[in-house]
């Protein structure tokens, strides 16, 4: 089977591995599709080489067809379509032990702290796969982990029917968090600062704001009727998102933080969380609960996928579909077929 192996300086080698044997409650999968996501493109540029290697299969937004089962493994059958959440808890720490595996205090992510999707076949264990319904378009499919991570910022956030939500920042994950968030039942703005992700963002039926040229906070109150925004997720991963997610928000605004960043921490007004008793609160990857919500919401077509994928590459052109999608402004999502 042919495997790509991240090789560190932006490039990927393609190799011939034999396919591994589930052993006692595993599964081989065979991976259709895999989505490039942004820390997929920040171990691309050698920011995560400590961690990751520079000699692994990287990827985890993939979907498959069950290959073989080790024993002991129940509820799956050879043939089953299914995707795969991609943790590794330990199941002893205490955040385990209340129940928040998702957060284990020593979570391994596969594909990056193991091996991963980029891969024609992968073998992990059999507890990590979801079943999804056998008519079901597998590039569909790879586009349930992503969905998985907005339906978990929007559970955290709570949203009530009729609330006014901002969204700051159109990306792949930010246009994810809009869709689910306007199936709670919101009221959904999305603020960008690419004309083209703001008109992907309206093509979806979102009103939206161009950061660029106005004051989103000034705006959303406007809009509002002088109130702000109740939900308040930050995607954009930037101070300028930060400035706008405590100004738009409104009186008890629940601010949720979804883009992750890195670098120089950025500054935060706390005079605005004791004026207006705002809560913050953190957002890291999903439980079961989201995976089973976002295959449901992909199957029902609240999911535009067929809008998000707007590239798909064989495993073998992998180094070029991250040199394509690298700094482009007009691509979403990104898949690789794999077999």
């Amino acid at each position: 089977m042919k495997a790509a192996y991240y090789t560190g300086d932006q490039s990927f080698t393609i190799r011939e591995d034999q396919p591994k044997e589930p052993q006692a409650g595993e599964a081989r999968v065979k991976i259709a599709y895999c989505g490039i996501c942004g820390t997929d493109l920040h171990v691309y540029h050698g920011a995560m080489d400590a961690r990751v290697t520079t000699n692994r299969v990287v990827g985890h937004e993939c979907s498959g067809i069950v290959d073989a089962l080790g024993e002991g493994v129940e509820g799956f059958e050879v043939g089953d379509q299914v995707v795969i959440r991609p943790l590794a808890s330990c199941g002893e720490c205490p955040a385990c032990k209340k129940g928040y595996t998702h957060v284990c205090q020593k979570l391994k992510f596969l594909g990056l702290d193991t091996e991963g999707a980029f891969q024609q076949a992968w073998t992990l264990p059999a507890n990590t796969l979801h079943k999804v319904p056998a008519d079901m378009r597998l590039d569909f499919a790879a586009l349930i982990e992503p969905t998985a991570v907005a339906c978990h910022d929007v559970a955290r956030a709570n949203i009530q029917p009729g609330e006014d939500v901002l969204v700051i920042g159109g990306g792949p994950i930010g246009l994810l968090v809009a869709m689910v968030a306007k199936q709670a039942g919101g009221n959904v703005v999305v603020s960008e600062v690419s004309e083209y992700r703001l008109g992907i963002a309206e093509k979806l039926g979102f009103k939206t704001l161009n950061a660029m040229k106005v004051n989103v906070a000034e705006e959303v109150w406007k809009m509002t009727g002088d109130k702000g925004a109740e939900v308040v997720f930050e995607v954009s991963a930037t101070q300028p998102g930060v400035d706008t997610m405590t100004e738009a928000a409104a009186v008890r605004g629940r601010i949720v933080m979804v883009g992750i960043i890195g670098g120089r921490k950025p500054e935060v007004d706390l005079f605005k969380f004791f004026w207006r008793e705002l809560q913050l609160l953190g957002a890291r990857v999903y439980e079961a609960a989201d995976y089973e919500k976002a295959i449901e919401l992909i199957v029902s077509g609240a999911i535009d996928c067929e809008t998000l994928i707007t590239d798909i590459q064989e495993l073998e052109d992998i180094t070029k579909a991250f040199q394509a999608l690298d700094g482009n402004a007009t691509a979403m999502k990104s898949l690789i077929k794999c077999s």
